[in-house]
This record gives C-alpha cells, structure tokens and sequence, in this order.
C-alpha cells in the first residue's frame, strides 16, 4: 500500500514539473535548440532522481553510449526508456508519433527539436521524407532513434519487428546500435503502480552497415530481445526465468 502511495506521489509530482520546467526554459528554447535540448534533459533528470528516492527506483545506462551520427534502434517499453536514452545521448532525434506534436508542452519542445514525427497511417511516405530531410540537411547531425516494433511492447509480449529499421539502415548507411531495456518491468505501458528497483538501458554492439534487410533485422531481433529478455530476469520478472 505505501509503494501504491509513492507511485502516485511520484506521478503527480512528475505531472506538475513538466509545465514548470517547460515555461522556465522556455525564453532560451524559443532562440536555440539547445535550450530546447537542456529544458528537455532536465525534466528527464528531474523524473529520474526524483524516482529514486521517492519510490525506490534507480536508472542505470550501459555500455558504450554513442556520440557520433549512428542509427539507434531501441525496445521501447515505458515513458522511462525514453527518457533515458533522450538524457544519455547529445543529439537525440526521435522518431514519434504525429499526434505528439499537438500535446502541450511536450509537442512544442520536439518541433524546437527537430523531432522525426511520423503519421503512422503512411509511415513508408515518412521515412521517405525524413531521409529527404537528412539528405538536404535540414535535420541537423545527431542519433537518429527509431523503435523497430513501433510502439511500447509490454515485457513478455512479442511483436514482429517493422521494416522501417531495416529502411533507415540500408539509406543512410551508418551503424546501427541496438539497445535493449528492462523499464518496463518498472514503469508499465499502464497502471499508476511503480515498482522500485534497477531499470536499464543497455546500449550493445554495433551493427556495421552493408547487411542485407532480411540478415539485419534477425541480427537486431536477436540482440535486442536476447539481451531485453536477459535484463527482465535481472529485475526479478519471473515469467522468463
């Protein structure tokens, strides 16, 4: 019952930041993505320290985490893993869904971004239009970050990996980074319960460019869900243990 309590202390509390860090950087986002870029970073350092003293849960990044233009193809499960991988990397450029655009707050700091926003009913148009993008440099360098199932995939769940990925990889011919988590163990797709702990993001080897579609989407499957899988024991998920 106290767990239940802290969760929603901690959602509440997280709910409320936003806006107020949102409006406080505001004057310095609205001349330079760099404002936009540490107003963002810190509501995510915000949320992570707050979670780990008001519900037990601790964030943890592994491996090496890249600096340079690569394609990042993450699990997504939670908010948090978002958050983590936004708060580790310099140049994050998520692909998103459009609809994030018209959120308050969230929406106008990821145009200030350059975000990727994706219209999910014509996703080939938009992976077309985003390498148009990067091509006439319109989108400036940084870690390109796509979800290869698309959406947040509870732990234990299977989805099949989109073609998307293997797309991005093949165009823009950088390695691509596989990261794999355990947050949504944590932090469920739904419900207000947080469950304290260690949440992970794992940034694992590299995959060089020059593999056909099909080798590199079973070569990502395997190490993201392997290694995803492997961090869920970790945490305690007994389903896969």
């Amino acid at each position: 019952m106290l767990q239940w309590v802290r969760s929603i202390l901690y959602i509440v509390q997280a709910i409320v930041a936003m806006p107020i860090i949102g409006l406080a950087f505001a004057p310095w986002a609205m001349f330079s993505k760099t404002g936009a870029y540490t107003a963002c970073r810190s509501y995510a350092r915000w949320c992570m320290w707050t979670a780990r003293w008001l519900i037990g849960l601790r964030c943890e990044v592994r491996g090496d985490v890249p600096h340079g233009e690569v394609l990042i193809a993450a699990k997504h499960q939670s908010f948090l893993d978002i958050m983590m991988i936004f708060e580790a990397l310099p140049r994050a450029k998520f692909i998103m869904k459009r609809e994030i655009l018209w959120m308050p707050v969230i929406g106008q700091y990821t145009k200030r971004m350059q975000m990727i926003a994706v219209n999910r009913g014509k996703r080939g148009k938009a992976i077309a239009q985003m390498l148009d993008d990067v091509n006439a440099g319109k989108v400036e360098p940084g870690q390109i970050v796509i979800y290869p199932q698309g959406t947040r995939v509870a732990p234990g769940k299977h989805v099949p990996y989109k073609v998307g990925t293997a797309v991005l990889y093949d165009q823009l011919a950088q390695p691509c980074i596989p990261v794999a988590t355990n947050a949504g163990y944590f932090w469920p797709r739904r419900g207000l319960y947080r469950r304290p702990g260690v949440a992970v993001v794992e940034f694992l080897d590299p995959i060089e460019p020059g593999l056909n579609k099909e080798a590199f989407i079973t070569q990502l499957q395997e190490q993201i869900e392997t290694r995803s899988d492997a961090l869920l024991v970790e945490a305690g998920w007994q389903q896969l243990a």
